[in-house]
């Protein structure tokens, strides 16, 4: 069997480690051939590839990034991929394609999929907002990086006394904001899928001052959005992805409550430095589970599946499935975070 992979959309700790886990099932297990497509679906639709072997991803587990590069993809390109579908296959040669990605990815699969390709699907995000799996690899890794930055914020805003807001990624799902704000014991935690009120974070800041506390620490995600009229905020415009860029909420909050406070505030904006770096072990281990089993979905003829993980098992799930709504932390989860913070 000729496997292709790639990697599309924003880059994720464990990426490599699949790409290793999908060449060692192939060709060592399986005595397949593996082709890696460049920066996604760009390198698969113009026909740049490498063969993958055991040298070129030896020492690659627990490398950040992607050693096949990754980059988006605009829609209408990949509509003209569909309508071409049969003439594309011929081009490629390969019998399988295992694209890895987060939403737009596994979108861009299941048209592919519905178009004739064989595709078996593999989730990445460190959002964690994909609904079809208990759990994406890369999350642990972004959660790991924001809680040792909280932890580290936290002794010079004491010794400031300052207000500190740790913007963490998140569009439109607060799970990377709230399992690192528990996890490094933030002041207040706001999420895209409440807003929040900007009187009661000052309240209760002010109320921490009151009890000698000199300091607080609060962690937003990127899509957190203040209630209706309790303070300004504009939204962003739209790419040509059709992704929402944001204008900056930590930025916008710390001005805030520095006007209202009378106390110093300062936005701490992680960014893309919870994409890089080393996975966890949790991450590398759930990755390697994701290509070997990607491989053998593959052999089994299970297109149009993906991988997802089901307690502690790994199964196959419909593609269709990953994309149908985003998985968005549940009310009992945010009731059990107001009783702790």
């Amino acid at each position: 069997m000729r496997i292709g992979v790639l990697t599309a959309g924003g880059d994720c700790p464990g990426l490599n480690a699949v790409i290793r886990s999908v060449v060692h099932r192939a060709v060592v297990d399986r005595d397949d051939e593996v082709i890696g497509f460049e920066d996604g679906f760009k390198g698969l639709l113009e026909g740049r590839h490498r063969v993958l072997d055991l040298n070129s991803v030896s020492g690659i587990l627990a490398r950040g990034g992607t050693i096949l590069g990754s980059a988006r993809l605009e829609r209408d390109r990949l509509r003209e991929a569909c309508d071409n579908s049969e003439e594309l296959m011929g081009r490629l040669g390969i019998d399988a394609l295992i694209p890895i990605g987060g939403e737009g990815t596994l979108t861009a699969a299941t048209m592919l999929s519905e178009a004739g390709l064989p595709v078996v699907g593999v989730p990445k995000t460190i959002d964690n907002d994909i609904s079809a799996t208990d759990r994406t690899f890369g999350f642990d890794t972004a959660v790991g990086v924001a809680t040792e930055a909280m932890d580290r914020l936290k002794t010079t805003a004491e010794s400031h006394q300052r207000v500190m807001v740790v913007e963490v990624m998140g569009r439109h799902a607060g799970w990377i904001a709230l399992e690192a704000g528990m996890a490094g014991g933030a002041h207040g935690i706001c999420l895209p899928e409440r807003p929040f009120e900007i009187d009661e974070l000052c309240k209760m800041v002010e109320e921490r001052f009151s009890r000698g506390k000199k300091f607080a620490v609060i962690c937003v995600a990127e899509g957190a959005r203040p209630a209706e009229g309790s303070m300004e905020y504009a939204k962003g415009e739209i790419d040509q992805y059709g992704h929402e860029r944001f204008v900056g909420i930590g930025n916008r909050l710390a001005t805030e409550m520095e006007r209202r406070l009378g106390k110093e505030a300062r936005p701490v904006i992680l960014g893309h430095v919870q994409r890089g770096g080393t996975p966890t072990a949790y991450d590398r281990v759930l990755a390697t589970r994701f290509g070997w089993h990607a491989v053998e979905a593959a052999h089994r003829g299970d297109f149009g599946m993906m991988t997802a993980l089901r307690g502690t098992d790994i199964v196959m799930t419909p593609l269709a499935d990953a994309t149908r709504e985003l998985k968005t932390v549940p009310q009992d989860r945010m009731d059990e975070t107001e009783a702790v913070f």
